[in-house]
């Protein structure tokens, strides 16, 4: 595994989102049950990190998955966080707002969601949302969309000051490969729980899509809040990029375990 992977993938000013790189897999071994153990290894490892982190509550770790439908951010969730102590993560859901969170501005329900000390806390969906569906269909002008860029950037940078490290990631998915996905989730019984008639929708609206990513993506990478466009056509791929990004991450803050407590010595149980 190349040391260094964010720098491979993360986006800049000019980034560009081209069906044709979402089936990249630079990463790879060539090898799909090699590349699958790796991810199993990395896995591991973040668990290790991660048993550090919860411990000497020093740091805070916020996670953001953005995507199309079926990009893979629950599979990412699964595969990459699948080992580590359930006590020091959260999985934040956004949905579309309820009446109460209307009634706020629309940062007020996502900072009540940010990780505290110890805790790593995946955003699946994000306050991207809007800035990304308000405005394919223009529920926002770009006047207001530029501004909200603004104000999401000052948001991350204040929690980036407050201790929070954030890794955002792009699902970057081809609309061949959702096509083959959203198709499996019809024909496949086991799977039509996961397909919503609202997925239509989405995938009309596909280049609207890819040009407001991209213009979010353009706007709001920056030095401490850094957008990561993953190529997701290959799930396992997609995994390898995440948590050898997410491993790079805990292994740069040298974490170690609380020291001893020396009054625990003198404890001896019956």
């Amino acid at each position: 595994m190349p040391q260094k992977i964010a720098e491979q993938f993360v986006a800049d000013s000019k980034v560009k989102i081209e069906d044709s790189s979402a089936s990249d897999k630079p990463l790879s071994s060539g090898n799909k049950e090699q590349d699958k153990a790796e991810v199993s290894r990395l896995a591991a490892a973040i668990s290790e990190q991660q048993q550090m982190f919860y411990a000497s509550r020093e740091h805070k770790l916020l996670v953001i998955l953005q995507g199309m439908d079926t990009s893979g951010k629950d599979g990412t969730v699964n595969e990459v966080f699948a080992r580590v102590n359930p006590q020091g993560i959260r999985i934040a859901n956004f949905k579309a707002p309820t009446a109460v969170e209307l009634a706020h501005d629309y940062l007020w329900r996502v900072h009540q969601q940010v990780p505290e000390a110890g805790e790593i806390t995946v955003f699946n969906r994000s306050h991207y949302e809007d800035v990304l569906i308000t405005r394919v269909h223009d529920w926002i002008d770009d006047k207001e969309c530029k501004r909200r860029y603004a104000q999401i950037n000052d948001f991350e940078r204040m929690l980036s000051e407050t201790g929070t490290i954030i890794l955002k990631f792009f699902l970057h998915i081809s609309k061949d490969e959702q096509k083959e996905r959203l198709q499996s989730r019809i024909d496949e019984p086991h799977k039509n729980w996961k397909f919503e008639i609202e997925d239509l929708e989405g995938r009309k609206n596909w280049d609207s899509y890819q040009q407001v990513y991209q213009n979010a993506l353009r706007a709001t990478s920056t030095e401490h809040a850094p957008w990561y466009v993953v190529p997701a056509d290959s799930k396992t791929h997609r995994n390898l990029v995440i948590a050898g990004i997410v491993l790079e991450t805990l292994e740069s803050l040298k974490l170690k375990f609380p020291d001893p407590k020396p009054e625990l010595k003198k404890i001896k149980f019956d």
